[in-house]
């Protein structure tokens, strides 16, 4: 562990120590190649799929309004993908482009963190290496660690390790460490549901697998706080920098014992689903601001020290918190 990672930049700590909501939330972004590309998705109103080039002028729009803090997803081409991943490490695609063109610009004033997991680029959409319809474990570590790697040449903040395989944190903050990237901080999602509000987030980056489900690796939707706490602090003993709880609302409880039982910052994720069904009624601006704020005080007051949300954006520009 480093505990100089979390105060590396002025980003990282007005994300993690600011007493103010609005700094601590993260907005997240889905990167596609080509140009010219802003193309919205049909379950996620006011969230769109973006080239580099727009996602350019986006962040630079929302740097500009004080939200600084920001995460990325890479939807991959059906012709990039195959049974590994392989793409996902390649430092020319999308989001190695926009990490290294972001970092670039704003330096230590923006806070980047890049989504690690297989299911965005394998053919057959589950989360690791699938062998007789299962996933091994230890193989799909492998993979991890490499494109973890090749985030952090790119310059990113956070790893944002949301695939749930056991001992990936260990094995990634190792290869930090051999190849000298002492700054580069890991988000683990610790604790991370089989839930069915991933909906929305799927049809967004083309994740949905081809067959089965991902309870193998996923907790279960019943498990109580004793798997969770054991998850969370499994995790901040290999050297988690940030400690995730996924989804957020249907959890409070779990994000309650989970800050109470670790040291480290810990993140909750307003997923998808949770963002949709807000949206889904086509509220009138107060009413969305009673909704939003509502849902994020509930975060705040369970523990949540950082808030990754689709509504961050609108929070911030119409100064909700």
């Amino acid at each position: 562990m480093r505990a100089r990672i979390n105060r590396w930049t002025s980003a990282r700590r007005n994300l993690i120590f600011s007493n103010k909501i609005r700094a601590s939330l993260i907005q997240p972004h889905f990167l596609v190649a080509g140009e010219n590309i802003d193309q919205p998705i049909a379950g996620m109103p006011g969230i769109n799929r973006q080239s580099v080039d727009i996602l350019e002028k986006t962040i630079d729009s929302d740097m500009k309004i004080g939200l600084s803090s920001h995460m990325l997803f890479l939807v991959m081409d059906e012709a990039n993908k195959d049974s590994t991943a392989s793409y996902a490490s390649n430092p020319s695609s999308p989001l190695h482009k926009a990490v290294r063109s972001l970092k670039d610009k704003y330096g230590d004033e923006i806070t980047i963190m890049t989504d690690l997991c297989l299911c965005t680029g394998t053919d057959h959409g589950h989360c690791g290496i699938v062998k007789g319809n299962r996933i091994d474990n230890d193989e799909t570590v492998h993979e991890l660690v490499k494109i973890g790697i090749s985030h952090a040449k790119a310059g990113a903040d956070y790893i944002s390790a949301s695939d749930m395989m056991d001992g990936r944190v260990e094995q990634l903050r190792k290869e930090l460490e051999k190849e000298k990237h002492h700054s580069t901080g890991i988000m683990s999602y610790s604790v991370k549901y089989a839930s069915s509000f991933y909906g929305p987030f799927r049809e967004a980056a083309e994740s949905s697998p081809k067959f089965g489900d991902r309870r193998s690796h996923q907790m279960d939707v019943r498990s109580g706080y004793s798997e969770a706490i054991m998850e969370a602090q499994t995790d901040e003993s290999e050297g988690a920098d940030i400690i995730m709880v996924k989804p957020g609302l249907p959890y409070l409880d779990v994000l309650r014992e989970v800050a109470d039982a670790v040291v480290r910052p810990v993140a909750v994720y307003n997923v998808s689903g949770e963002y949709s069904m807000v949206m889904a009624s086509n509220p009138t601006v107060d009413q969305r601001r009673a909704m939003v704020c509502e849902i994020l005080y509930a975060f705040k007051r369970a523990g949540a020290d950082i808030i990754v949300t689709y509504h961050a954006r609108e929070a911030i520009t119409e100064n909700w918190v």
